[in-house]
């Protein structure tokens, strides 16, 4: 969860101008930062700038997404979207009655 103060400091950026890459520094060194305290197992430091680019893209800065060959297909394409939602605005889902035979039968009963 990227910090609040990241974000401003993002959206200021963002309104002076700057570039993307910019506005996405502050989350990575926010990254790298939590890595040198411990609070973080990555392994590299390319890791970390991983890690805070895609909070970058999560938090609305316009980040392209990786270059191809250097990440999966999946994560490529997750990272190309537009930026998520935050987790208060979803709207919650009922769950499927398909899912599971057990769930299925407890909803028929209680529907009943």
């Amino acid at each position: 969860m990227p910090k609040a103060s990241s974000i401003a400091r993002a959206k200021a950026d963002k309104r002076s101008g700057k570039a993307p890459s910019t506005q996405a520094g502050h989350f990575v060194r926010d990254e790298i930062e939590a890595v040198r305290h411990g609070k973080h197992g990555v392994r590299s430091a390319k890791q970390a700038i991983a890690i805070g680019l895609s909070e970058a893209r999560r938090a609305g800065v316009d980040v392209p997404p990786p270059k191809t060959g250097s990440k999966a297909v999946a994560a490529k394409k997750s990272a190309g979207k537009p930026a998520a939602k935050s987790i208060g605005d979803k709207a919650p889902r009922r769950p499927s009655l398909e899912s599971t035979a057990k769930r299925r039968s407890a909803a028929i009963k209680a529907l009943k």
